[in-house]
């Protein structure tokens, strides 16, 4: 078997709103089985995911977080993604991991918008001034045309950065008016105490909170979880592993039946807004077996199948 290296030559034929439909159509298969492990030495880690679907095929993707990289010139995070023929096991492909991470991510938040925002929402506040809120702004625009983006960071110099590498971005200046004015806030942090305050939460707001992974990381507070409905994309990699629900299922803040639905629920209706005055919360907890639906789809774009 020839073994396919997919690297970043490949994204501009990707498109959002295929890679939308192609996590859909992974969530009608049978339900993944999954695998995660984190391994840490002080503010460095290693986190290996794998999923296996039957009728997709397997993958391993390793990645290491190595915060004080950037003070060398290097990147923090790196990794490989390796996709393995559900019919043999045989190594299928390797597909770049900057590549796959990017659309799965954004990809994943971009999937619970388009299924519980509000599609008039026109307001979007990105929490965070990172690699992944660049992404968001692609995503979102994809799906909410002529939607007015700000950007609201902790330091103020890299908001100020952010913006103007895109035309159009608005600086909040005050974290708490820039949440009660958006229809749609993505969080993208690496926070570990909540920066989004439930009170200042408006109706009809969506939050897609990204940053959180460990189970000492929050983005939202418990008023917040408690205001809203709440959504994740996958039960098995958010409410026992990260704190953002982990926390509050602990201390009683919330149950795990006041979580509602993911991705596998959608082919059943069961992950939607109900009302346009309602706040929503998604989850992305982003498995492997997103990596997986993922690093096919980027797969079968390059073989143009």
């Amino acid at each position: 078997m020839s073994i396919a290296m997919i690297g970043p030559e490949v994204e501009g034929r990707l498109r959002w709103q295929g890679l939308t439909e192609a996590l859909e159509a992974g969530h009608r298969l049978p339900r993944a089985i999954i695998g995660d492990t984190l391994l840490a030495q002080g503010n460095r880690r290693l986190l290996s995911r794998s999923a296996w679907i039957a009728g997709m095929g397997l993958a391993v993707k390793s990645a290491t977080i190595f915060p004080d990289n950037p003070a060398q010139g290097r990147a923090s995070v790196n990794g490989a993604v390796t996709l393995f023929s559900e019919a043999t096991g045989e190594l299928e492909a390797l597909v770049d991991f900057t590549l796959v991470t990017k659309w799965k991510t954004a990809g994943d938040s971009l999937l619970a918008a388009r299924r519980l925002a509000r599609p008039d929402s026109r307001v979007i506040l990105l929490v965070g001034a990172g690699a992944v809120a660049r992404s968001m702004v692609e995503a979102y625009g994809s799906a909410f045309p002529g939607a007015q983006f700000m950007v609201w960071n902790r330091s103020a110099e890299g908001a100020s950065r952010f913006a103007a590498q895109l035309p159009g971005m608005t600086i909040a200046r005050d974290l708490a008016e820039a949440v009660a004015a958006a229809d749609i806030i993505c969080t993208a942090t690496m926070s570990t105490a909540p920066l989004i305050r439930g009170d200042w939460l408006s109706p009809g707001t969506h939050l897609d909170l990204i940053g959180a992974y460990t189970p000492e990381m929050r983005e939202v507070d418990d008023r917040a979880l408690q205001r809203a409905r709440l959504f994740v994309d996958a039960r098995e990699t958010t409410l026992d592993h990260i704190g953002e629900l982990k926390t509050p299922l602990a201390q009683g803040a919330i149950r795990r039946e006041d979580v509602l639905g993911d991705f596998y629920d959608i082919a059943g209706g069961g992950f939607h807004r109900g009302s346009a005055s309602e706040i929503t919360i998604a989850k992305n907890g982003g498995g492997a077996h997103l990596d997986l639906m993922t690093a096919r789809y980027i797969l079968e774009v390059a073989r143009g199948t």
